[in-house]
């Protein structure tokens, strides 16, 4: 079995940490707001969950991936906007924030969940760098990949339950890309094979 440093993947996403790792730290904040972005399966997920393993300030993060805000298919932009108003305008207020997780398969919004704003916030998913978004933000990542590639992953990842809405998602991802510029809002790009 190869190494992970043979690993391309775990490679890039190791070395991704260590720049939003070094970013965060540059803000000189103790609650930095890190807002990853990047197209289904680019590895933001992990990139995020990798992040909180290996904050560099003394309070650990909160880690909240827009999956469990979007209410279902074809929720990106209302998600985005949950996010927005629940966690990301509160925070930068020094308010606490309250988001609800949606349940996928009962197709409503369930439990709520407290955001401290005297802790960091890491807030990865599609659609999550917009022109509103980054002005709240102090550290924005966007995270790129080959398709072939993110479709290879998320596949892997979701398999049957993500099938037959790849191409759907995929639309609304365009629409992001075209209408809010995810890419020119970011102060990190970071690329993943």
């Amino acid at each position: 079995m190869p190494s992970r440093s043979d690993d391309p993947v775990a490679r890039a996403l190791s070395e991704a940490v260590a720049r939003v790792a070094d970013a965060v730290r540059a803000v000189q904040a103790s609650n930095p707001v890190v807002l990853i972005d990047g197209r289904s399966g680019a590895g933001k997920s992990t990139l995020a969950r990798l992040l909180a393993d290996r904050w560099p300030l003394r309070t650990d993060p909160q880690l909240i991936a827009l999956d469990s805000i979007y209410p279902g298919w074809d929720g990106m932009d209302a998600g985005v906007e949950r996010a927005y108003d629940q966690i990301l305008r509160p925070h930068g207020r020094d308010l606490v924030g309250t988001w609800q997780r949606y349940d996928w398969e009962g197709g409503e919004y369930a439990e709520s969940y407290a955001v401290d704003p005297a802790r960091g916030v890491i807030l990865e998913g599609c659609g999550a760098l917009t022109r509103r978004t980054a002005r709240v933000a102090d550290v924005r990542v966007w995270v790129e990949s080959p398709e072939a590639s993110r479709k290879r992953r998320a596949l892997d990842r979701d398999g049957d339950l993500f099938r037959p809405h790849w191409d759907r998602w995929a639309l609304q991802e365009v629409v992001h890309l075209r209408r809010d510029d995810p890419i020119g809002h970011a102060t990190l790009v970071v690329s993943v094979p």
